[in-house]
């Protein structure tokens, strides 16, 4: 057991997915952590966050290092743009903080293993945020893999489609702080999740392609019309990935795709048994899996229920997806048990997305060891 009582936490980057995500679900857990310090590059920004989710005592800072050497701090959340990720994450680690890190783990492999090195060299705890894993149907069709329901499964299908939603605020467009575009981003979910699925973390080869086919057609997007003269990344890749033992898995992540149907952070399993495929609405923990088998000389299907509870009922527990991610992290923390999104599982996400890009690039398949 952890002689912590109540964990002391440190947000470095105040901006949107600290605000939509990391703040408020930590703000659900008061009798277990203390939010204690908040940094920004922009000052407003960490006094806004500080004054909203934090106490009399809390302090802000603009240099994240300041922030490090408060020595009463337990955890620091990252939530800063893709490139500094590595950077802040092993900072913060040798100066004995656990780490959550939000997604991707980081621009390229290179980092991510100085980080997932660093996190062995102190014993401190590192996670990242891949938060689609703790909703419903995640976790129901992480059971039914776990239960053999699907035989061995070997294919998968990774989904992050969007028809135009082109992220047009922060630097999501910038190829230097971000390391790309929707592949990075939302794709980085989604094969997350097939990996989790399949349980199955040894890619052997991978082959890439990815676009920059829409950048000068920004009407309809459903953040408002981008700059194209600002977008630096590709509005769409696809990834073919074939594992050491012979299953594959292919990947579609497009912020920008005339495509009719979108799909994102979702997945398609293909076993010996029988299949699985992932519907609804993720992003509101209304998603439902239906699963296809043959059985009596027919073709079956079967749907989970699409309800996601009774409205206005208190009783719940809280089903947030965030929420659920901040409450399994601090509790492994006070616990001294294991996150479930393990660092070098998104170890392996980095490497396949990084395949990805330079297969892109060169026209070539590139091994994995």
């Amino acid at each position: 057991m952890s002689n912590i009582k109540k964990v002391r936490i440190g947000i470095i980057g105040c901006g949107g997915i600290a605000q939509q995500k990391h703040l408020p679900s930590l703000s659900k857990l008061a009798d277990k952590v203390e939010l204690t310090a908040f940094c920004d590059t922009l000052i407003e920004r960490a006094e806004q966050a500080a004054q909203q989710y934090g106490n009399d005592n809390s302090a802000v800072y603009t240099d994240y290092k300041k922030l490090l050497e408060d020595t009463s701090i337990d955890v620091v959340h990252v939530c800063t743009p893709n490139v500094s990720h590595s950077t802040i994450t092993i900072d913060a680690l040798e100066t004995g903080k656990h780490v959550m890190c939000e997604k991707p783990m980081a621009i390229n492999s290179e980092e991510a293993k100085k980080m997932l090195n660093a996190a062995k060299r102190t014993g401190k705890k590192l996670s990242i945020g891949y938060q689609n894993r703790f909703r419903r149907d995640s976790i129901l069709l992480n059971q039914a893999c776990q239960e053999g329901d699907l035989g061995e499964v070997y294919f998968a299908k990774a989904h992050a489609i969007r028809r135009r939603g082109v992220p047009t605020w922060g630097v999501f467009m910038d190829k230097k702080k971000q390391g790309g575009g929707p592949l990075i981003d939302i794709g980085t979910h989604a094969l997350d999740l097939a990996l989790w699925m399949l349980n199955n973390y040894k890619p052997k080869l991978v082959v890439g392609s990815a676009y920059q086919k829409l950048i000068d057609k920004p009407e309809g997007n459903m953040f408002g019309p981008w700059n194209p003269e600002e977008y630096k990344v590709e509005d769409s890749a696809f990834g073919y990935i074939k594992m050491e033992d012979g299953a594959t898995i292919t990947l579609e992540a497009s912020w920008a795709l005339n495509m009719l149907h979108e799909k994102e952070a979702q997945v398609t399993l293909c076993g010996t048994e029988a299949g699985a495929e992932m519907f609804g609405d993720p992003d509101k923990n209304e998603g439902y899996v239906t699963f296809n088998t043959t059985k009596y000389g027919q073709r079956i299907e079967s749907e989970t229920t699409r309800s996601s509870g009774i409205a206005y009922f208190e009783g719940q527990e809280d089903d947030d997806m965030g929420y659920l991610e901040a409450k399994q992290w601090i509790d492994a923390i006070i616990n001294d048990g294991e996150p479930l999104v393990k660092p070098e599982e998104a170890y392996v996400v980095t490497q396949i997305l990084e395949a990805i890009y330079e297969s892109a690039e060169t026209g070539k398949a590139i091994e994995l060891n």
